[in-house]
């Protein structure tokens, strides 16, 4: 796991507090040095044998460890965020020899609002929809993974004929109905905050999420590897775990 980042710090300070986990190894490109277990830079230098891998690092250093557990055949559960299309079809294809659990938000809330805003979009086909996150002021990616994880929420339901627009700045011209806005703030502390607007005809409809603590990621994160260790191979997700 990265370790040294805000969720790696989170997801060991939960560690701490349960019974059925131990930290046998970290892998991170900048080790603080203050552990009780080794970390690695590389992680074909892993001379441990762990039972399951947790990520939460950069989508570059995801691929790597992926590799790395398809050849030790480790499961593993990645909770990074801001894959492309080719990364993301790549660890697909690890998945046929390897369980992999893939969430872009961790938190059980979140797939329950996924639901909602999906349902919702059908019934208020007519609205413009409109989506906006808010992170911290170091968060790297944007949109935020679990934006476009809503959004391919809605689009799914809607028979995905939505297209997603980025930036009207530069586009300068009336929406669509079939457009799907999704904005970024990036400010402070803020752990997260997503909203879906529906907008009507002289009236709109929100629902936001608010998320306060990482604890609340770090703890589906572990739920999630409890899960992964024991399934056959293939490419998992919230859903599954909720099922």
């Amino acid at each position: 796991m990265e370790q040294t980042g805000r969720m790696g710090q989170e997801v060991l300070k939960q560690i701490q507090t349960i019974n059925n986990f131990e930290v046998v190894c970290g892998v991170d490109k900048f080790d603080s040095g203050d552990n009780s277990f080794p970390v690695y830079s590389n992680p074909n230098d892993i001379v441990e044998s762990p039972d399951v891998i947790i990520d939460f690092s950069v989508p570059d250093a995801t691929i790597n460890i992926v590799k790395y557990a398809v050849e030790k055949k480790i499961p593993i559960v990645v909770a990074t965020t801001g894959f492309n299309e080719e990364q993301l079809n790549t660890l697909k294809e690890y998945s046929k020899n390897l369980p992999i659990f893939r969430a872009a938000n961790m938190s059980y809330e979140t797939n329950i609002m996924a639901d909602l805003v999906s349902k919702l979009a059908v019934q208020l086909s007519d609205s413009d929809i409109e989506i906006v996150e808010t992170h911290h002021n170091k968060k790297v990616d944007s949109p935020s993974g679990t934006a476009l994880f809503l959004a391919d929420s809605i689009n799914a339901a809607l028979n995905n004929e939505m297209t997603y627009e980025y930036n009207r700045a530069a586009k300068k011209e009336k929406r669509t109905k079939k457009e799907i806005g999704i904005h970024s703030i990036r400010g402070g502390t803020v752990v997260g905050k997503h909203s879906v607007f529906f907008f009507g005809d002289n009236e709109s409809f929100e629902i936001s999420h608010t998320v306060d603590s990482r604890a609340v990621f770090a703890k589906g994160t572990l739920k999630a590897a409890s899960f992964i260790i024991s399934q056959p191979n293939g490419f998992y997700s919230m859903s599954d775990l909720i099922k």
